[in-house]
C-alpha cells in the first residue's frame, strides 16, 4: 500500500486584472445594482448572511467587505473527483503567507488573493511548477 499523498498535476492559472470586493450582506438580501459582473460574479446566501464577490470599483464604502482582491482561475474543467487539486495551489501561498479566499464552479476553481500580494502569490505558483498568464480577452 502506497501511503503517499496523490500527486496533481502542474495547473495554468489565468490571473484577471480588476480589482474585486468580496461583500457581506444580511441574509436573504437581493443583489444589489452596484454588484456588476467582472471576471467572477459570486453569490452565495446562508442562513446567516449573503456574499457577494463582485467587481470592486462601484461598491459603497458603508458596506461590509474586504476590497482589493485579484483573481486567479484554474483554467480548464476540473473533474470535481480529482483529488488535491487545491492542495496543491494553497501550499505555496501558505508558505509565503498569503491569504486566499476559494469558490468553486460547477466547472473550476478560483482563488482570490489580496492585490498587493498578487504578483507574490504568482511567482510561488511559478517555483512550484505551475504556470500563470493574463486571462484570455474576450
Amino acid at each position: 500500500m502506497n501511503d503517499e499523498a496523490p500527486q496533481t498535476a502542474a495547473r495554468t492559472l489565468h490571473v484577471f486584472p480588476e480589482t474585486l470586493a468580496i461583500v457581506r450582506l444580511g441574509p436573504g438580501a437581493d443583489l444589489p445594482p452596484w454588484a456588476e459582473a467582472s471576471s467572477i460574479l459570486s453569490v452565495t446566501a446562508t442562513a446567516t448572511e449573503t456574499s457577494v464577490i463582485c467587481a470592486g470599483r462601484d461598491v459603497p464604502r458603508k458596506v461590509p467587505a474586504h476590497r482589493g482582491y485579484r483573481a486567479f482561475v484554474v483554467a480548464g474543467v476540473l473533474d470535481p473527483a480529482e483529488v488535491g487539486v487545491l492542495h496543491a495551489l494553497l501550499g505555496p501561498l501558505v508558505e509565503e503567507r498569503i491569504g486566499v479566499m476559494t469558490v468553486s464552479t460547477h466547472d473550476t476553481d478560483w482563488l482570490l488573493v489580496p492585490a498587493d500580494d498578487a504578483e507574490r502569490a504568482a511567482e510561488a505558483w511559478r517555483r512550484s511548477g505551475h504556470t500563470v498568464e493574463p486571462a484570455p480577452v474576450g
